[in-house]
């Protein structure tokens, strides 16, 4: 089954999430600011799509904890005590994981 980490504050994450109810595609739905994030599954995200990639930079609080010039550790720590650094919607099937941005994007997991 699909797994979306979906903020439903985000618009990007709540169109994601409305393509896959319009194609009835069963969607096992992650609120990831309410918890459902690890360390690990965090690595995993950043190593399959690249640290830069599943990081909000323009989030106050990257700028604050200066996580621009931080290592990848320190990184992923930060992410962890503030989910919303979380870039979404993210999206994993099969051991596939994207970034669903634009949201459009999420049938890529569904071509072979």
């Amino acid at each position: 089954m699909l797994k979306l980490y979906h903020n439903p504050r985000c618009s990007k994450s709540r169109a994601c999430l409305q393509i896959l109810q319009n194609a009835s595609i069963p969607v096992e739905i992650i609120h990831y600011m309410e918890g459902g994030l690890s360390e690990s599954l965090l690595a995993r995200f950043a190593e399959t799509l690249g640290l830069s990639t599943i990081i909000r930079e323009n989030e106050a609080i990257y700028k604050e904890l200066n996580l621009a010039n931080a290592d990848k550790k320190t990184v992923l720590k930060a992410m962890l005590a503030h989910p919303k650094l979380l870039q979404r919607p993210i999206a994993e099937l099969d051991g596939r994981i994207i970034l669903a941005r634009p949201p459009e994007k999420i049938v890529e997991l569904f071509h072979d």
